[in-house]
């Protein structure tokens, strides 16, 4: 596999009037994000997979693929409870032709490292595919350990984690303990850790709130390869400052998708149980505002 860098876009999955998967609106999104040179990461926790059928995950896929065409890196979330599941997900995903896959920890039922190491190895050794670990404690219950990852790392076919604990100091445990370790890589998954992540070492960022930036989530990565740390922290700045405004209001994936909404994106409503008062509405209409979104990036922001 070549080696994923940069920006991937934890894409949204937009739903019509009647509640089912928009593949225009799908379309339409990744577009969007190949136009700022964002890798697309379909299905994940902004895709709302935890509310997706398995037929949509599947069609999910197919459409960004399709959209795609090799110009970006494409990876599928394919984490299921049991092992069997998520390789018959991933199978299919390897028809499809995705790059790459991420699996999430299994939820509900608290599991032991070693469990979870069997668990991942399961799944890598079946799926044709370079697997992602995914690492979320606070959806899913279970964490994977600094020293879990760098064992799991001696998979063959296991290729990196992405982490979203929501912290520093976890993001640097996976580097520290898998460093010097080849064809392993830590992808950041916190929005306001991707500038420091790159820093330290991180291959890539997965970006919720690219959906709602793509422009400024692609220049904390374009500045930092280029050379320009002063450019790639601004531009961190930036998305920070939206994270903590917008997530104050509601956290992802539904502040994500209703901003996107305001600006006019067709991606519909999030289909599980949220909802956004007058007031909320309202709120998210001026943080929009002030950071000047669906405006050319150069524009100064207030």
């Amino acid at each position: 596999m070549t080696r994923i860098t940069g920006v991937l876009t934890a894409v949204v999955t937009p739903f019509g009037p009647d509640g089912r998967v928009s593949e225009a609106g799908l379309r339409a999104q990744v577009e969007r994000q190949v136009a700022h040179g964002n890798g697309v990461f379909c299905a994940g926790t902004n895709g709302e997979f935890f509310a997706l059928e398995t037929p949509e995950k599947i069609a999910v896929a197919e459409i960004c693929h399709a959209v795609v065409k090799g110009r970006v890196p494409l990876v599928a979330h394919i984490g299921e409870v049991s092992p069997a599941a998520t390789i018959a997900l991933g199978k299919t995903m390897a028809k499809i032709g995705v790059d790459a896959v991420s699996v999430i920890t299994p939820w509900f039922v608290p599991l032991k490292q070693a469990e979870l190491v069997d668990h991942y190895r399961r799944v890598a050794d079946a799926v044709p595919l370079p697997v992602y670990l995914y690492n979320i404690p606070g959806r899913t219950g279970n964490t994977i350990a600094p020293e879990t990852a760098a064992k799991l790392a001696a998979h063959e076919n296991i290729v990196g984690i992405k982490d979203s604990a929501g912290d520093w100091a976890s993001i640097a445990g996976f580097l520290e303990a898998t460093r010097g370790i080849a064809g392993f890589d830590v992808l950041s998954g916190p929005d306001h850790l991707a500038h420091d992540g790159f820093l330290a070492g991180s291959a890539a960022c997965i970006s919720g709130l690219a959906n709602v930036a793509p422009e400024w989530v692609a220049r904390i990565w374009t500045c930092f390869a280029s050379g320009d740390i002063a450019g790639s922290r601004a531009a961190q700045d930036v998305i920070s400052g939206l994270r903590k405004d917008l997530y104050a209001v509601a956290f992802a994936p539904a502040a994500v998708k209703k901003a996107a909404a305001l600006m006019g994106e067709a991606v519909g409503d999030s289909r599980y149980a949220t909802a956004f008062s007058a007031d909320d509405v309202a709120t998210i209409e001026r943080i929009l505002m002030k950071y000047q979104l669906g405006r050319p990036a150069a524009a100064a922001v207030a």
